[in-house]
């Protein structure tokens, strides 16, 4: 008599949460709806030091990455200062980063690892900087080696955290090569606050601030038109830019989305996993969704800890890890083991060699150390966070740009495609990857550029 009333307690509690979760879904909906604009206003900001001048040198500059012997002295005195903690037996990445692996990892980025080679890899393609809004915009612009007899899509690819441009350096030959009559020039920026761009000086710094420099970019280089991609920071960014600007973006191009709130979310959490046709739903969906609170909300919690601090008090943790760089490596490369795939918790080296060299993982790592940037590219999520998501302009912005999405199975969570159509109005594509996760350009850089090239294909004959 016990169980099957506790399996019904538990069934009712567990769909009360849901309907306390969405419920407030479905008001923001109502009223996304009765308020809903076409576009986003551009606006304008300063965030230089001091006051706005009258006018900003709008010039775009070369600009090489640097290193010197000294730099790489400090770095190798403070890895040999570095003190350790033993980690728990038996424990794997579940704590975070196995401090056992750490020293491996470490002795190898003190006593293999060139920095100096690496710089000349980063510097195999050609970087720019020029100042807008009252920041120096780091980017890379690589143009196709032959362009003669094909029109050339211009495609801006923005990374997230803890990432950076050196994520897309594995894909960037595979677009800007001749792929069957298409080719792209691609940009890739540095978002402000985050490696060889300047860091804001004032509060406020969001992603539509981002965008709209972005824009800036784009159109002080030429470019009326062009494409967008990205993950991470780079998917709101981007899905921004497409909401401010959409008669200049030609199509935008996702590996992640935040899912959606609101009565068809949460009517297809309660009937998808037993009818997942009558909700839009296809087998896959239902794999990767369900168990939902398991997959969705539990996971989540295990893995948003590091949000919390970073959309708080992001100075503070920032303070520790601008000083050292080991900690600075564990507390990054912790998140490009398990955000490639949470199975890897679960390995004493978390799997960090499976999907990236640690010639790779340590080039992200040094971008951050030599620019000083984590405080900065932490600080990111405060001004994203610090109020209501729900009232921003751009979530009550429809995306009317025809839209494709790269559904990798292994990204932090799965949006369907229904739910997806809830904000993204015109989605060309949507594919199931067959493999990768939250890193996707770096993870699976030929996957993610063969979906690419498929949506702009599609986009180029509508």
């Amino acid at each position: 008599l016990h169980k099957p009333f506790l399996q019904i307690v538990l069934f009712l509690l567990k769909y009360i949460c849901y309907i306390y979760i969405y419920t407030g879904g479905i008001l923001a909906y109502i009223a996304h709806k009765r308020r809903q604009v076409k576009t986003i206003p551009l606006g304008e900001g300063w965030w230089g030091a001091g006051e706005k001048p009258l006018s900003e040198d709008e010039k775009i500059y070369p600009f090489q990455v640097q290193t010197s012997d000294e730099e790489i002295k400090d770095l190798h005195e403070r890895i040999d200062r570095t003190r350790y903690s033993d980690p728990l037996e038996d424990s794997g990445f579940q704590y975070g980063f196995n401090s056992t692996h750490l020293q491996k990892v470490v002795s190898y980025w003190r006593h293999e690892f060139d920095w100096k080679k690496q710089v000349t890899v980063l510097n195999k393609f050609p970087h720019f900087k020029t100042k807008i809004e009252g920041l120096d915009v780091h980017f890379i612009h690589v143009r196709p080696s032959h362009r003669e007899t094909r029109k050339v899509r211009p495609l801006m690819l923005v990374h997230g955290w803890p990432g950076s441009f050196y994520e897309f350096y594995k894909i960037l030959p595979l677009l800007t090569e001749n792929q069957d009559g298409l080719v792209f020039e691609v940009i890739c920026p540095s978002i402000p606050g985050y490696g060889f761009s300047d860091a804001p000086h004032k509060k406020g710094f969001n992603s539509l601030a981002a965008a709209r420099i972005f824009l800036t970019l784009m159109e002080r280089l030429g470019f009326s038109q062009f494409y967008v991609q990205g993950g991470d920071w780079g998917s709101l960014i981007t899905t921004n830019m497409a909401q401010m600007k959409p008669q200049c973006v030609k199509g935008l191009h996702l590996n992640m989305m935040m899912s959606g709130r609101g009565f068809k979310v949460l009517l297809s959490l309660m009937i998808g996993p037993y009818l997942p046709f009558l909700v839009g739903f296809s087998r896959e969906d239902v794999r990767r969704l369900f168990p939902f609170f398991e997959k969705n909300v539990w996971e989540m919690l295990r893995e948003s800890g590091y949000l919390h601090i970073q959309a708080t008090k992001p100075d503070t943790a920032g303070c520790g890890l601008n000083d050292s760089p080991v900690g600075l490596a564990a507390y990054i490369l912790e998140k490009f083991s398990t955000w490639s795939d949470f199975k890897n918790r679960d390995l004493v080296d978390g799997g960090l060699e499976r999907k990236f060299s640690l010639d790779d993982l340590l080039t992200n790592v040094m971008i951050y150390w030599t620019t000083g940037s984590i405080v900065s590219s932490m600080r990111f999520y405060k001004e994203n966070l610090q109020s209501n998501l729900d009232a921003r302009v751009d979530a009550k912005t429809g995306i009317f740009v025809p839209t494709g999405f790269a559904a990798f199975p292994n990204e932090l969570m799965h949006v369907p495609k229904s739910w997806a159509q809830i904000k993204y109005r015109n989605i060309y594509s949507y594919t199931f990857m067959p493999r990768g996760g939250h890193f996707a350009a770096f993870e699976e850089p030929q996957l993610l550029a063969n979906d690419l090239i498929q949506f702009v294909r599609k986009v180029e004959k509508s």
